[in-house]
C-alpha cells in the first residue's frame, strides 16, 4: 500500500513537472514570436495579432511578463523588452528615440537632439527634445531613465522634417533648416541663446549656398511669425549673412517688439529690428 502510494506520488510529480515545463516553453515561444514581430516597442494589438489572442488575454499576458521583469511598461498599453544586460537597471532601452513616434505622434525630434544629429553642435545631450501637436504632458519628463523635454507646437508647424530609421522604426526629425528656425524662435530648444548663436554660425558654414538660404526663408514664411523674422534678421545681420537674405527678413517685419531672449533681465532695444536683446551681449 505504501509502495503504491509512493509510485502514485512519483507519477504525479512527473506529470506536474512535464506540465510546468510545457507551460514555460509555451510562454517562452510566445514571447519569442512577439519579439520577432515587433521592433523595440510592444502594444496589446501586437500581441493580439501575433499570438491570435483576444484583447483581454493579450493584455493579461503582457502584464504578466511585466511582473516577471521580461517586459517593462513605459506607458499605458506600451511595453519594451528588457535586455539581459539591462536587468536591474533603470534604463532598458538602447535607443530612447524609438518611443517618440509611439508616444508623441504627430511630432518630431527637434531642438538640441536634432542639432546633435545634424552635427551642428559638438555638445552631447542626455535628454531628448521633442516637439509635438499631441495633447500630453509638456515640459521635462522621464521615461525608462531617460530625460525628455516635450514642447507643444501648432499643427501648421509640423513640417520641415526628415524620416530616419532607428531599430527598424521610422522617426521624424526636423531637418537642419527647421531645426535652426525652431531654436531661434525659442532659444531654450537650442540649449540657450549663446549655444543657439554658435549653432547658427555652424549652419552658415555648412549651408551657405543660395538655395539653402532660400529654403530657410521659405520655412520662415510658412511659420508666419513676425517675431521670428526680427530675430532671424538681426542674427543674420550680426553674423554677416548675405545682404539679400537680410533684406528679405526686413521686408517681413511686423509691428510691435520681440525679445531675443525672454530670460535676460537687462535689455537694450535695436529699433531697426524692433527687437530687445540682452544688454552688452556679444556674438
Amino acid at each position: 500500500m505504501e509502495r503504491h502510494a509512493i509510485l502514485k506520488k512519483d507519477e504525479f510529480n512527473v506529470k506536474l513537472y512535464s506540465y510546468m515545463t510545457n507551460q514555460v516553453s509555451t510562454r517562452q515561444q510566445r514571447l519569442a514570436a512577439l519579439l520577432r514581430c515587433t521592433s523595440g516597442t510592444i502594444r496589446v494589438n501586437n500581441a493580439m495579432d501575433t499570438l491570435n489572442l483576444d484583447r483581454s488575454h493579450a493584455a493579461k499576458l503582457l502584464a504578466g511578463w511585466h511582473k516577471q521583469g521580461v517586459l517593462r511598461r513605459v506607458a499605458r498599453g506600451l511595453y519594451v523588452p528588457v535586455q539581459p544586460t539591462a536587468l536591474g537597471k533603470t534604463q532598458v532601452l538602447e535607443d530612447p528615440w524609438i518611443l517618440v513616434p509611439e508616444l508623441y505622434s504627430p511630432g518630431y525630434v527637434g531642438g538640441w537632439s536634432a542639432l546633435e544629429h545634424w552635427e551642428l553642435t559638438e555638445q552631447l545631450f542626455r535628454s531628448v527634445c521633442v516637439l509635438t501637436n499631441k495633447r500630453t504632458t509638456y515640459g521635462n519628463t522621464e521615461l525608462q531613465g531617460v530625460g525628455f523635454f516635450i514642447k507643444h507646437v501648432p499643427e501648421n508647424r509640423l513640417f520641415g522634417t526628415k524620416t530616419i530609421w532607428r531599430n527598424q522604426i521610422k522617426i521624424s526629425i526636423s531637418d537642419p533648416y527647421k531645426t535652426m528656425l525652431d531654436i531661434i524662435d525659442d532659444p531654450y530648444l537650442g540649449a540657450g541663446l549663446q549655444h543657439t548663436v554658435d549653432c547658427l554660425k555652424e549652419f552658415k558654414q555648412l549651408y551657405s549656398k543660395p538655395n539653402d538660404l532660400d529654403t530657410l526663408l521659405t520655412y520662415a514664411k510658412q511659420i508666419n511669425k513676425g517675431a521670428l523674422f526680427k530675430k532671424l534678421g538681426y542674427l543674420a545681420e550680426t553674423l554677416d549673412f548675405e545682404q539679400s537674405f537680410i533684406d528679405e527678413c526686413a521686408k517681413n517685419l511686423t509691428m510691435g517688439y520681440a525679445q531675443l531672449d525672454k530670460k535676460a533681465k537687462d535689455k537694450s532695444l535695436v529699433t531697426k529690428w524692433r527687437l530687445w536683446i540682452p544688454k552688452g551681449y556679444k556674438f
